[in-house]
């Protein structure tokens, strides 16, 4: 069998590219690019769990939300070695140009592109089109990722690996992503931080219940309000503990997803003296945590790692939008008076295997990524299609790098793109508004009439005519596991175009 064949037949699920154990494992340089906080720690930790083999870079890439440098510093605590010192001196951001011509002028392995979803579409793009030898590109969701969610797939399409979390969402996402029409690529790791802590710091005392915050969930100004109001009265019932709202980010800074109303501004006047705001890594706050408590934050699941007892309160319901579901029958649900009474839980064992706690032999992420970097030695690397189906060409590259990058891009193709693009998205989300509401419009003795995803006329998928998983509407089995929702590609496709800097850019 030829060098080709074999690197060829070793793709498979990746896993029958490991090196013999004679053989010592070819030295593989990989290179991170990151924006804003969450992606900045997702990828450079999922970077600190690569192959020994593979030599780290990480380089920051300036958006209009890229983290700053405090941020950037709590994001990077406890990095491996491999990446520097990025906790004491990040990386400065550099122009989107500036991160790919340093990849044209000297090509690694592998890239792994961590950054928003369209900052992302835009760095695939560019890469696939002008670095020579393409290195292989990976990239992935940081944090919960369940339900399934389209704009993840359709942004980043074109990457050669997709990584994911819990079986559950490698399930949700190959179902969605068929559904679609984009070809599964779908590889598992455990989630960086739900890995048990080794920590060398020196023990302090745990007299804390940390509250991790999130920027958008819940969204509305009385809801937070609400939130703060449970913490005082827990501040108050138990003077022992310093109730700590964790914050990811300080007055200026920017976040994964925007943030309208900041829990230190909704602080009363009154609050108890160990009611406190505090930034700074999660990882600290949990060393001194009693329990953490959350709506939905990714942190619960290093608190559950930790053997930290945590609490995901329920008082909003459970829904898509609280990125919540996946903790249903978790052991962690409760509610407000649970949280003002001390009662916090752990994880039930029977819900950790499917949902990020798989045994570590289950991840397949690098193996894979290995196999696809052999391929490449081989010169048998192939692009892989965009989702994106509207055409236009340089305008429309313009068109889409404009609206990831905003004033960034000061590029004079990019100013054009916008003159001739803003009014045309207008026209174009008038006429989806139209649509969707004569959709919605019943029609006495229509059967089967309803709205978008209710399987009725014009809700066809692109081949079968069947329904796309991970979003609300009807539901199908997916092998392996319980039935995902479903919604049809049409109503997926009618958001295609809305896939910009302003909406949720994962």
């Amino acid at each position: 069998m030829s060098t080709a064949e074999h690197d060829r037949d070793a793709v498979g699920d990746g896993r029958e590219a490991r090196h013999p154990s004679d053989a010592a494992p070819r030295r593989r340089r990989v290179v991170g690019l990151v924006d804003t906080d969450s992606f900045a720690k997702w990828g450079a930790h999922l970077l600190s769990a690569a192959p020994p083999n593979w030599s780290l870079e990480l380089l920051t890439v300036a958006t209009p939300r890229s983290a700053s440098p405090a941020q950037l510093r709590a994001a990077f605590r406890d990095v491996d070695a491999r990446l520097g010192p990025i906790d004491l001196a990040p990386p400065e951001p550099r122009s989107v140009d500036e991160v790919v011509a340093r990849l044209q002028a000297d090509p690694p392995d592998a890239v792994l592109v961590s950054c928003i979803g369209p900052v992302a579409e835009v760095l695939i793009d560019a890469i696939s089109r002008t670095v020579p030898r393409r290195p292989v590109l990976l990239s992935g969701l940081p944090g919960i990722s369940f339900p399934a969610k389209w704009k993840g797939v359709f942004l980043r399409a074109r990457a050669d690996l997709f990584v994911l979390h819990s079986h559950r969402e490698v399930r949700e996402y190959t179902a969605l992503a068929t559904a679609g029409g984009v070809e599964p690529a779908f590889a598992l790791a455990t989630l960086p931080f739900a890995r048990p802590a080794v920590s060398t710091r020196t023990p302090v005392p745990r007299d804390a219940v940390v509250f991790a915050a999130q920027p958008s969930v819940p969204k509305e100004e009385d809801e937070r309000r609400r939130v703060v109001g449970w913490l005082a009265d827990t501040a108050r019932a138990h003077p022992e503990w310093r109730v700590v709202v964790k914050t990811r980010a300080a007055a200026g800074e920017h976040q994964t997803h925007r943030e309208t109303y900041p829990y230190a501004d909704l602080l009363p006047p009154d609050a108890p003296s160990n009611l406190v705001v505090e930034a700074g890594p999660m990882s600290v706050h949990l060393d001194r945590a009693v329990a953490l408590v959350t709506i939905s934050s990714t942190a619960v699941l290093e608190a559950a790692a930790r053997g930290v007892p945590a609490l995901t309160l329920t008082d909003f319901g459970t829904s898509r939008s609280l990125i919540n579901e996946v903790f249903v029958d978790s052991g962690l649900e409760g509610d407000a008076d649970d949280l003002v009474h001390g009662r916090f839980g752990t994880v039930r064992p029977e819900w950790m295997t499917d949902n990020y706690f798989h045994p570590p032999e289950d991840d397949d992420w690098s193996d894979r990524a290995e196999a696809l970097m052999a391929l490449r030695d081989a010169g048998l690397t192939v692009d892989r299609p965009a989702a994106r189906r509207s055409r236009g060409g340089v305008l429309r590259r313009a068109w889409e790098r404009r609206n990831a990058l905003g004033d960034l891009d000061r590029s004079a193709i990019g100013r054009v793109a916008a003159l001739i693009g803003t009014p045309i998205r207008a026209v174009k989300r008038s006429l989806r508004r139209l649509r969707r509401a004569l959709r919605s419009t019943p029609v006495s003795g229509a059967p089967g009439s309803g709205g978008p995803g209710s399987g009725g006329p014009g809700s066809r998928g692109p081949a079968s005519g069947g329904p796309v998983a991970g979003v609300p509407g009807s539901a199908v089995s997916a092998p392996g596991g319980p039935a995902v929702r479903t919604v049809s590609v049409e109503g997926l496709r009618d958001r295609d175009e809305e896939l910009v800097t302003g909406w949720d850019a994962r």
